[in-house]
Protein backbone atom coordinates (compact mmCIF):
# COMPACT_ATOMS: atom_id res chain seq x y z
CA UNK A 1 0.00 0.00 0.00
CA UNK A 2 0.99 3.37 -1.06
CA UNK A 3 0.08 6.77 -1.83
CA UNK A 4 1.41 9.41 -4.14
CA UNK A 5 1.12 13.30 -4.10
CA UNK A 6 -0.30 14.61 -7.12
CA UNK A 7 -0.36 18.16 -5.87
CA UNK A 8 -1.15 20.10 -2.26
CA UNK A 9 -4.76 18.40 -1.16
CA UNK A 10 -4.71 15.58 -3.95
CA UNK A 11 -3.04 12.19 -3.69
CA UNK A 12 -3.63 8.75 -5.63
CA UNK A 13 -3.69 5.51 -3.60
CA UNK A 14 -2.70 1.96 -4.75
CA UNK A 15 -4.56 -0.80 -3.24
CA UNK A 16 -3.78 -4.23 -4.04
CA UNK A 17 -6.14 -7.51 -3.53
CA UNK A 18 -5.39 -11.08 -5.02
CA UNK A 19 -8.02 -11.78 -7.61
CA UNK A 20 -7.33 -15.66 -8.68
CA UNK A 21 -4.08 -15.62 -8.06
CA UNK A 22 -2.98 -12.38 -9.54
CA UNK A 23 -2.38 -9.32 -7.85
CA UNK A 24 -4.71 -6.58 -8.97
CA UNK A 25 -4.45 -2.56 -7.83
CA UNK A 26 -6.60 -0.40 -8.05
CA UNK A 27 -6.57 3.43 -7.40
CA UNK A 28 -8.47 5.49 -5.00
CA UNK A 29 -7.95 9.07 -4.71
CA UNK A 30 -7.94 11.16 -1.39
CA UNK A 31 -8.99 15.13 -1.67
CA UNK A 32 -8.56 17.65 1.27
CA UNK A 33 -8.27 21.02 2.81
CA UNK A 34 -8.58 22.42 5.77
CA UNK A 35 -12.24 21.65 6.33
CA UNK A 36 -13.00 18.28 4.22
CA UNK A 37 -11.19 15.31 3.59
CA UNK A 38 -12.70 13.40 0.34
CA UNK A 39 -11.98 10.11 -0.31
CA UNK A 40 -12.98 9.15 -4.12
CA UNK A 41 -13.85 4.94 -4.26
CA UNK A 42 -13.15 2.58 -1.67
CA UNK A 43 -11.37 -0.57 -3.04
CA UNK A 44 -12.46 -4.36 -3.02
CA UNK A 45 -14.16 -5.91 -0.01
CA UNK A 46 -12.13 -6.55 3.18
CA UNK A 47 -9.23 -3.61 2.25
CA UNK A 48 -9.85 -1.54 4.77
CA UNK A 49 -6.80 -1.91 6.72
CA UNK A 50 -4.68 -1.43 3.48
CA UNK A 51 -6.77 1.69 2.47
CA UNK A 52 -6.61 3.17 6.12
CA UNK A 53 -2.52 2.71 5.76
CA UNK A 54 -2.71 4.61 2.29
CA UNK A 55 -4.73 7.34 4.05
CA UNK A 56 -2.01 8.15 6.99
CA UNK A 57 0.55 7.61 4.27
CA UNK A 58 -0.40 11.14 2.90
CA UNK A 59 -0.26 12.30 6.01
CA UNK A 60 -4.04 12.86 6.47
CA UNK A 61 -5.60 10.36 9.36
CA UNK A 62 -8.36 7.98 8.00
CA UNK A 63 -10.37 9.02 10.79
CA UNK A 64 -11.04 12.64 9.36
CA UNK A 65 -12.39 11.85 5.86
CA UNK A 66 -16.43 13.04 5.95
CA UNK A 67 -17.05 12.51 2.36
CA UNK A 68 -16.91 9.50 0.07
CA UNK A 69 -17.37 10.04 -3.87
CA UNK A 70 -18.40 6.89 -5.48
CA UNK A 71 -17.93 6.88 -9.35
CA UNK A 72 -20.45 4.34 -10.11
CA UNK A 73 -21.76 0.65 -8.49
CA UNK A 74 -19.09 -2.02 -9.08
CA UNK A 75 -17.78 -3.84 -6.28
CA UNK A 76 -14.14 -2.81 -6.49
CA UNK A 77 -14.93 1.04 -6.00
CA UNK A 78 -17.84 0.49 -3.14
CA UNK A 79 -16.48 -2.71 -1.62
CA UNK A 80 -15.44 -1.06 1.56
CA UNK A 81 -18.04 1.36 1.84
CA UNK A 82 -20.28 0.00 4.57
CA UNK A 83 -17.14 -0.45 6.67
CA UNK A 84 -16.18 2.86 6.66
CA UNK A 85 -18.92 4.21 7.61
CA UNK A 86 -19.87 1.69 10.25
CA UNK A 87 -16.18 2.75 12.06
CA UNK A 88 -16.23 6.13 11.53
CA UNK A 89 -16.81 8.27 14.69
CA UNK A 90 -18.65 11.41 12.89
CA UNK A 91 -20.79 11.60 10.12
CA UNK A 92 -19.57 10.72 6.81
CA UNK A 93 -21.29 12.06 4.07
CA UNK A 94 -22.17 9.37 0.80
CA UNK A 95 -22.05 10.79 -2.65
CA UNK A 96 -22.96 9.31 -6.10
CA UNK A 97 -25.27 9.94 -9.61
CA UNK A 98 -28.87 9.25 -8.76
CA UNK A 99 -28.80 6.32 -11.87
CA UNK A 100 -26.27 4.38 -9.54
CA UNK A 101 -27.93 5.10 -6.14
CA UNK A 102 -30.22 2.03 -6.23
CA UNK A 103 -27.56 -0.49 -6.59
CA UNK A 104 -25.30 1.01 -4.01
CA UNK A 105 -28.19 0.73 -1.88
CA UNK A 106 -28.61 -2.75 -2.35
CA UNK A 107 -31.82 -1.98 -3.83
CA UNK A 108 -30.92 -3.34 -6.85
CA UNK A 109 -28.90 -5.98 -7.73
CA UNK A 110 -25.39 -5.04 -8.89
CA UNK A 111 -25.86 -4.65 -13.32
CA UNK A 112 -22.97 -7.00 -14.26
CA UNK A 113 -24.48 -10.01 -11.66
CA UNK A 114 -26.47 -10.88 -13.60
CA UNK A 115 -27.86 -14.42 -13.45
CA UNK A 116 -25.65 -15.79 -15.97
CA UNK A 117 -22.52 -14.69 -14.27
CA UNK A 118 -23.44 -16.08 -11.08
CA UNK A 119 -24.26 -19.30 -12.31
CA UNK A 120 -20.76 -18.95 -14.26
CA UNK A 121 -19.19 -19.78 -10.65
CA UNK A 122 -20.03 -22.99 -11.22
CA UNK A 123 -18.05 -23.37 -14.40
CA UNK A 124 -14.76 -22.05 -13.32
CA UNK A 125 -12.34 -24.05 -13.68
CA UNK A 126 -11.29 -26.94 -10.75
CA UNK A 127 -8.21 -25.67 -9.85
CA UNK A 128 -10.27 -22.61 -8.74
CA UNK A 129 -10.49 -23.50 -4.62
CA UNK A 130 -14.25 -24.64 -3.93
CA UNK A 131 -14.41 -22.35 -0.89
CA UNK A 132 -13.25 -19.13 -3.44
CA UNK A 133 -16.70 -20.10 -5.54
CA UNK A 134 -19.03 -19.77 -2.61
CA UNK A 135 -17.34 -16.65 -1.39
CA UNK A 136 -17.63 -15.28 -4.99
CA UNK A 137 -21.39 -15.98 -5.39
CA UNK A 138 -22.18 -14.98 -1.52
CA UNK A 139 -20.59 -11.79 -2.39
CA UNK A 140 -22.40 -11.50 -5.66
CA UNK A 141 -25.80 -12.25 -3.87
CA UNK A 142 -25.28 -9.64 -1.21
CA UNK A 143 -22.53 -7.18 -2.20
CA UNK A 144 -21.53 -4.16 0.15
CA UNK A 145 -24.02 -1.47 0.46
CA UNK A 146 -24.89 1.77 1.84
CA UNK A 147 -27.47 4.36 1.69
CA UNK A 148 -26.32 7.56 -0.52
CA UNK A 149 -26.80 10.97 1.47
CA UNK A 150 -26.56 13.19 -1.76
CA UNK A 151 -26.85 13.00 -5.35
CA UNK A 152 -24.45 14.45 -7.97
CA UNK A 153 -24.40 15.33 -11.54
CA UNK A 154 -22.30 16.24 -14.45
CA UNK A 155 -22.03 20.01 -14.35
CA UNK A 156 -21.38 20.53 -10.97
CA UNK A 157 -19.39 21.51 -8.65
CA UNK A 158 -19.03 20.09 -5.32
CA UNK A 159 -20.57 22.05 -2.28
CA UNK A 160 -17.82 23.62 0.10
CA UNK A 161 -15.09 22.03 -2.72
CA UNK A 162 -16.00 24.11 -5.46
CA UNK A 163 -12.87 23.22 -7.27
CA UNK A 164 -14.14 20.07 -8.04
CA UNK A 165 -15.84 19.00 -11.29
CA UNK A 166 -18.43 16.23 -11.68
CA UNK A 167 -18.53 15.22 -15.13
CA UNK A 168 -21.07 12.86 -16.26
CA UNK A 169 -19.18 9.98 -18.28
CA UNK A 170 -22.04 7.00 -18.55
CA UNK A 171 -20.88 4.01 -20.48
CA UNK A 172 -18.76 1.49 -18.12
CA UNK A 173 -22.45 1.64 -15.89
CA UNK A 174 -24.74 3.73 -16.96
CA UNK A 175 -24.44 6.82 -14.45
CA UNK A 176 -20.67 6.69 -14.31
CA UNK A 177 -19.24 9.86 -13.48
CA UNK A 178 -15.34 11.29 -13.68
CA UNK A 179 -14.13 14.87 -11.72
CA UNK A 180 -12.07 17.19 -12.40
CA UNK A 181 -9.84 18.72 -9.83
CA UNK A 182 -9.03 22.15 -11.03
CA UNK A 183 -5.62 23.32 -9.07
CA UNK A 184 -3.50 20.39 -9.97
CA UNK A 185 -5.61 20.07 -13.36
CA UNK A 186 -6.44 16.37 -12.46
CA UNK A 187 -8.35 14.18 -13.94
CA UNK A 188 -10.14 11.33 -11.82
CA UNK A 189 -11.20 9.19 -14.42
CA UNK A 190 -12.64 6.31 -12.95
CA UNK A 191 -12.91 3.47 -15.01
CA UNK A 192 -13.87 6.15 -18.27
CA UNK A 193 -10.29 5.57 -18.70
CA UNK A 194 -7.41 2.61 -18.26
CA UNK A 195 -3.68 2.65 -18.04
CA UNK A 196 -2.11 0.14 -19.68
CA UNK A 197 1.82 -0.71 -20.29
CA UNK A 198 2.21 3.02 -19.57
CA UNK A 199 -0.23 4.75 -22.07
CA UNK A 200 -3.43 5.94 -21.88
CA UNK A 201 -6.05 3.66 -23.32
CA UNK A 202 -9.77 4.34 -24.23
CA UNK A 203 -12.84 2.11 -21.69
CA UNK A 204 -11.75 -1.12 -21.14
CA UNK A 205 -13.95 -3.04 -23.92
CA UNK A 206 -14.82 -6.54 -21.84
CA UNK A 207 -16.19 -4.85 -18.60
CA UNK A 208 -17.82 -1.57 -19.76
CA UNK A 209 -22.20 -2.03 -20.32
CA UNK A 210 -22.22 -0.32 -23.06
CA UNK A 211 -19.44 0.68 -25.58
CA UNK A 212 -21.09 2.96 -27.73
CA UNK A 213 -22.01 5.34 -25.01
CA UNK A 214 -18.23 4.86 -22.95
CA UNK A 215 -16.49 5.99 -25.91
CA UNK A 216 -18.80 9.28 -26.98
CA UNK A 217 -18.15 10.21 -23.00
CA UNK A 218 -14.85 11.03 -23.50
CA UNK A 219 -16.11 14.05 -25.56
CA UNK A 220 -16.72 15.35 -22.60
CA UNK A 221 -12.97 15.85 -21.30
CA UNK A 222 -12.23 18.32 -24.08
CA UNK A 223 -13.71 21.79 -22.42
CA UNK A 224 -11.31 20.57 -19.24
CA UNK A 225 -7.02 21.60 -19.87
CA UNK A 226 -5.94 18.18 -18.19
CA UNK A 227 -2.33 17.71 -17.16
CA UNK A 228 -2.56 14.65 -14.79
CA UNK A 229 -5.23 11.55 -15.21
CA UNK A 230 -5.84 9.13 -12.56
CA UNK A 231 -7.35 6.03 -13.90
CA UNK A 232 -8.90 3.42 -11.02
CA UNK A 233 -7.10 0.74 -13.30
CA UNK A 234 -3.55 1.68 -14.17
CA UNK A 235 -2.86 4.90 -12.36
CA UNK A 236 -1.53 7.96 -13.61
CA UNK A 237 -0.73 9.38 -16.68
CA UNK A 238 1.19 12.64 -17.36
CA UNK A 239 1.67 14.06 -20.93
CA UNK A 240 -0.53 15.26 -23.44
CA UNK A 241 -3.47 13.85 -21.87
CA UNK A 242 -5.95 16.27 -24.25
CA UNK A 243 -4.35 15.18 -27.00
CA UNK A 244 -4.36 11.36 -26.32
CA UNK A 245 -8.06 11.67 -25.88
CA UNK A 246 -8.41 13.39 -29.51
CA UNK A 247 -6.37 10.59 -30.71
CA UNK A 248 -8.76 7.67 -28.87
CA UNK A 249 -11.91 9.47 -30.03
CA UNK A 250 -10.38 9.58 -33.77
CA UNK A 251 -9.51 6.11 -33.67
CA UNK A 252 -12.82 5.25 -32.62
CA UNK A 253 -14.81 6.87 -35.71
CA UNK A 254 -12.41 5.17 -38.06
CA UNK A 255 -13.15 1.96 -36.48
CA UNK A 256 -17.19 2.65 -36.80
CA UNK A 257 -16.39 3.52 -40.79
Amino acid sequence: MRSLLIATGIAVLDISASVLGRIDTVHPVLLWDEQQVILVDTGFPRQLNKLREAVDGCGVSFDTINRIILTHQDIDHIGNLPDIIQQASTKIEVMAHIIEKPYIQGEQRILRFTDEAIESINHMPDHVPEAFKIGLKALMLNPPSAPVDHTIAGGEQLPGFEFLTIIDTPGHTPGHISLYHEPSRTLIAGDALVVRDGQLHGPDPVSTLDKLTAMQSLNQFSSFNIDTVVCYHGGLFRGNVNERISELLTLNEADLL
